[in-house]
């Protein structure tokens, strides 16, 4: 099924033609001549409140007895991430080093109150702590126009990834190489021991998976293709291996055509197709999930319909919390329940046409059926969650972010979301009402 269009990307990447990039090493001016550091402030506020008998005690959430949670979760932070990103030294083979350190702060929440949105770090108990933080750096190695970063670093691809969706970013301990010696061409590729979660104070829990429960993989390598002809088209290829739980492969593409100055159209795909391997520590697993996007954009207004489909017995799972590029992969819910089908539209609206430049505000409605997990491996890692059969559930998602334009405060970005999510019970997720309101300053600068 997913062969076809692996051949083909696979044979337009070998008999297209391919520029050599000019090199980046050649132009490096020193360690310190192109350091840059920044500094982001980040304050999040987030409210759930559960529906229809469901409450803050999720099956892994368990920070206070079932009994003694109710329908109410709220926790509120500032976060404070500082970045150092060293130029190369000088030479065929340039040497520099990224850093970063990380600062959660408590200023609302309770143990009855917190886990669920995941904002601030958890002691023993599973209360919220007044204050957690976190640090770490990577060595970098520059050849021609090749970077290999080893330590804790930051991540960026769809099967592999480092969410940055709630107070404090994901990181992740390893080796990534990233290769752009031909202009439209761009090969990378990685092998990690951990991931840690955005909440997380210590570095040794494994890797984040986000939905089987069983025992973890001590091992992630990936290696990926991303190809881009033009300015209007874009496809992207990776494989990767969890050790001894899942081999994962992923097909992706972009194209953007305009219309005339004022229309244009565009299509997204993402395909992922999932099985187990070695010790199939999560059990039995025959996965492809794949979405559509299409987008019609006219002066400040978009409009998008977007159809996503799981195909197989588990939901579709990833390692660390941002690999999931699929298009209904949205605030409360990623629509990847075992064989759902899931549609959404999507309405966005820039007010910059009304003289409100750096406000844009945006509406999406998404409903998913057919969910179906009664064929779900009942040793493996996701007979817990609970799937039945015939599940559905929608969401809808409000939001309105406003960016500064000027002034000493240029930059700041306020975004304020409030998110619906209904299901019946064989869809396995909670009802729930969400308020979101983040406030980011950005500081950035050289040396």
């Amino acid at each position: 099924m997913t062969a076809f269009p692996f051949r083909s990307l696979s044979l337009a990447l070998l008999f297209s033609p391919v520029a050599l990039a000019d090199s980046a090493q050649s132009k490096a001016s020193g360690f310190i001549e192109d350091s840059t550091w920044s500094l982001l402030n980040r304050t999040v506020y987030d409210n759930r409140e559960y529906r229809n008998g469901g409450s803050n005690s999720g099956a892994r959430n368990a920070y206070k007895p079932r009994a003694e949670r109710n329908g109410y979760a709220e926790e509120w932070g500032y976060g404070l991430m500082g970045t150092l990103q060293s130029g190369f030294t000088q030479g065929v083979i340039g040497v520099g080093v990224d850093a970063h350190a990380y600062l959660g702060v408590k200023l609302d929440s309770g143990g009855g109150r917190a886990g669920k949105a995941r904002l601030l770090g958890l002691d023993n108990d599973g209360n919220p702590k007044d204050e957690f933080s976190r640090g770490g750096a990577a060595v970098k190695l520059r050849a021609s126009s090749t970077v290999l970063s080893y330590g804790e670093q930051r991540v960026k691809t769809p099967v592999f990834s480092s969410s940055d969706s709630r107070l404090l970013p994901e990181t992740a301990t390893g080796v990534f190489v990233t290769s752009d010696e031909f202009d439209t061409l761009k090969l990378v590729g990685g092998h990690f021991t951990e991931s840690t979660d955005r909440n997380a104070s210590s570095h040794d829990q494994g890797f984040v998976v986000n939905y089987s429960n069983a025992v973890k993989g001590d091992a992630f390598d990936l290696a990926g293709v991303v190809f881009t002809p033009s300015k209007n088209l874009s496809g992207s290829l990776y494989t990767s291996r969890y050790e001894d739980t899942w081999n994962q492969h992923y097909l992706g593409g972009t194209f953007v055509q305009a219309i005339d100055d004022y229309r244009s159209v565009s299509l997204n795909l993402n395909l992922y197709r999932t099985t187990d391997t070695g010790q199939s520590l999560s059990g039995r697993i025959d996965n492809t999930t794949w979405s559509l996007m299409s987008t019609y954009s006219q002066g400040a207004h978009s409009f998008s319909l977007g159809y996503q489909k799981v195909d197989g017995n588990t939901p579709f799972d990833y390692v660390t919390r941002g690999a999931i590029f699929i298009g209904n992969a949205v605030q409360m819910s990623d629509f990847n329940a075992p064989n759902e089908q899931s549609w959404q539209a999507r309405y966005a609206v820039n007010m910059a046409a009304w003289n409100l430049p750096g406000l844009q505000l945006s509406a999406a409605y998404i409903r998913g059926s057919k969910i179906d997990g009664s064929g779900v491996d009942q040793s493996g890692g996701y007979a817990y969650l609970g799937y039945g059969k015939g599940g559905k559930h929608w969401e809808r998602d409000l939001e309105a972010r406003y960016v500064v334009q000027s002034g000493a405060a240029k930059g700041t970005t306020v975004s304020l979301r409030h998110n619906l999510h209904r299901s019946n019970t064989a869809q396995a997720e909670l009802d729930a009402d969400q308020i979101r309101l983040a406030v980011e300053y950005p500081l950035s600068g050289a040396f």
